[in-house]
């Protein structure tokens, strides 16, 4: 890689969320500046620590951090070079193809200059990614520019055998090789 590329990794509330904290590890080791902003949703889930460990960075969980400037979101979005949220939940997919700013993530994308490439990883139940809300908020979504990889087809943890598993972490990572158009790390 030529120069450093900042990546703010979006993780949302999703028993995926785990599998970002291997994306993060890869990431960073892979020479990219990784930032983590996760959902409260999110938290659920997974725990800062990890990812502030593997990536040298503080998480990003609050808009009102008392100790971060209260435009960090706009700093985040001015400075990444791509944002990349996954698990990207159906809730997250409607807030930002509504224009919702309501949480750090949602805040963060809607600063992000319209330049900057947008990857979403979707992971939820079949049902969900079937709905017509949440197809018609991909193609919206789509329609501005952001790119999708997956959800992949498999047993899903709700029990259902179907569509809605994130995509392998190593399939995302390649995914945002070629979106940075970056060669191999």
């Amino acid at each position: 890689m030529s120069e450093l590329k900042n990546i703010t990794l979006g993780v949302c509330g999703s028993i995926a969320a785990h599998k970002a904290i291997d994306l993060a590890s890869l990431l960073t080791k892979s020479g990219f500046i990784v930032n983590v902003i996760l959902t409260a949703d999110a938290e659920e889930f997974v725990r800062p620590l990890p990812f502030s460990t593997l990536t040298r960075h503080p998480v990003v969980r609050s808009l009102y951090d008392k100790n971060k400037v209260p435009t960090m979101h706009v700093n985040i979005a001015d400075s990444t070079d791509l944002l990349l949220i996954a698990p990207a939940t159906a809730n997250t997919i409607a807030k930002l193809a509504c224009g919702i700013a309501d949480d750090p993530l949602s805040c963060t994308a809607l600063a992000v200059n319209p330049e900057t490439p947008v990857l979403l990883a979707p992971a939820m139940n079949g049902k969900m990614w079937n709905h017509p809300a949440t197809q018609s908020n991909v193609g919206l979504l789509r329609d501005r520019g952001a790119q999708f990889i997956g959800p992949d087809k498999g047993m899903l943890s709700c029990g259902y055998e179907g569509v809605g598993r994130l995509w392998p972490v190593e399939g995302v990572f390649h995914k945002v090789l070629e979106v940075l158009k970056v060669n191999k790390v």
